[in-house]
Formats: C-alpha cells, structure tokens, sequence
C-alpha cells in the first residue's frame, strides 16, 4: 500500500477487511474494528461438564473437538479434561488455559493461566499472530472505546482460531471499556464499540507473567505516552 493515514501514520497491511497502520519510527500500531468477541479462557469458572459455566463448552470444542487447546487435559486420563478438586477454585470445573501463562504455576493449577474475569487481554487469531510485527504473548496495547470514550490497558494473552477476525478480548477488557456482564455465550452486556487498538511489539516484560495491574497499566500508559499519545493516534483510518 501506499499514501500514510492522519498524522503521518503509514498504511501496513489489511487484516480481514481491517486496515492497519504503522506509527512512524516506532513499531506500534494501530487498527478500529467494530467486531468484538468475549473470551472466557484462564477463569476457573468458565467451562464444566454440566455446561453452566460462563461460556458454553461447543466453544471449548468439548467433548468432541479440538478441546486439548483449551482445557487441560486430565493427566491420569488424557482424553477427558482435568477436573478441579476440593480447594480449587472452582471445585468440579475444568481448567481453562490460556497461552500466556505462569510456567511456576503446575498445569492443573488455576493460577496458571490469565483469569479472563480480571485480566484485560486481547485474543490475537491464529494467522494474525504468525504475521511478523503483529508481535507476541505478553505484549501490551491500550484500547478505547470511541462511542463512550472508556480506555484500557491490555496484553496479548491468548491466540484463538486461525482464521478468526480481529476483535475478540476477555471478560475483563470489555468491563473496562463499560461492558455490563459480558457473556461469552452470546456477547450479551457487549461495550458499544467501534474499538481503537494499539498494540506495542516488544514491549513483553520478562517474565511475560505474572503482572500486576497497576504495573501493566503504567507500562501500557507509558508506550502510549511515547507515541504522543491518544492525538496521535488517527481513530478514523481503521475499518472493519
């Protein structure tokens, strides 16, 4: 592509109908989508065998799909899913991953993975995350809801389906931008969107994980501040 977007920002590519763009002399970048999708994935309530969890196990892909991407697979018995035990979290739950995890913490442990209740991640697809500069798990962004203005910090914390849109984020990131009980289910209690992302490449803390959240917030604050800020960001370029 040729030709830059408003304040010098350069056209980089086109994801599923979502045009990109580059921040000059940096490696962010920024994209507007209107789709949104609510993640579940890392809560220790989010899928049981009874399917009354937050979201539905068809999209855990259990029993009969791809399921092993999702939920820990029991050790004793690796074609079932793990299930909690008494002083678990959530006793009679399964454990719901994500990819971005605490490698201190035991695979059947809850604690392990990003709980999508409180952790405002975003969900990069499959192909999207293989595209070179997209960046990697533990990167971190900053998104605003350009209807009511809500922003929030955000790291990359999981990567869903291959061929999936742009748009899909946790439980925790769609209250932060005033959602009203997100459900993963049917994406009841949305944030009105469209969504602003801006999303810094190289900016994974070592360890990735854990973070806290005021240091994540400070450290998201900060890559913005960098850029120049909200300003400096063309909210119009992107389309979905």
């Amino acid at each position: 592509m040729s030709g830059t977007g408003n304040n010098g920002a350069a056209p980089w590519l086109t994801y599923h109908g979502v045009n990109i763009y580059r921040v000059p002399n940096f490696t962010a970048y920024f994209y507007v989508t209107s789709n949104i999708a609510i993640d579940a994935d890392g809560a220790p309530n989010a899928y049981n065998p009874q399917n009354t969890g937050l979201d539905a196990l068809g999209n855990a892909g259990y029993p009969h799909g791809q399921w092993q991407s999702v939920l820990v697979p029991d050790p004793l018995n690796p074609t079932s899913a793990y299930v909690q035990k008494a002083g678990d979290p959530f006793p009679g739950y399964f454990v719901a991953m994500t990819s971005l995890l605490d490698k201190t913490q035991p695979i059947t442990d809850t604690h392990r993975y990003l709980d999508a209740r409180s952790v405002p991640y975003l969900v990069f697809p499959g192909a999207f995350y293989e595209t070179q500069g997209t960046g990697a798990l533990g990167d971190l962004a900053m998104v605003r809801d350009l209807t009511n203005g809500r922003t929030s910090c955000a790291i990359v914390g999981d990567i869903g389906p291959h061929d999936a849109p742009l748009g899909e984020m946790a439980i925790g990131l769609a209250v932060n931008l005033g959602g009203t009980n997100p459900n993963p289910r049917n994406g009841d209690g949305a944030p009105p969107g469209p969504f602003q992302y801006v999303v810094f490449p190289g900016s994974r803390s070592d360890p990735a994980w854990p973070l806290a959240p005021a240091q994540m917030q400070a450290l998201a604050s900060a890559r913005l501040a960098q850029i120049g800020g909200w300003p400096a960001v063309n909210a119009g370029s992107g389309n979905d």
